[in-house]
């Protein structure tokens, strides 16, 4: 969703949890992979095949990927 430029309000929405709790996951996946930004945490997702087909835009997924990355 990071990668569609959804903001962390959209994401939460999607996922079900507050913006602040994406907010905090995207930070940590920032950290974890040694991303400055969320461009590169995209393109550090895409490098990892975490974008590929059937799972851009599936809540679920990205909700079982962020959890195990936090």
């Amino acid at each position: 969703m990071l990668h569609r430029g959804l903001g962390d309000a959209a994401i939460g929405r999607r996922l079900g949890i507050g913006h602040r709790t994406v907010q905090r996951r995207v930070h940590r996946l920032m950290e974890r992979w040694s991303a400055p930004g969320r461009v590169a945490l995209g393109a550090r997702a895409q490098e990892l095949g975490l974008l590929g087909e059937g799972r851009v835009g599936d809540p679920a997924f990205a909700e079982e990927r962020l959890a195990e990355s936090a």
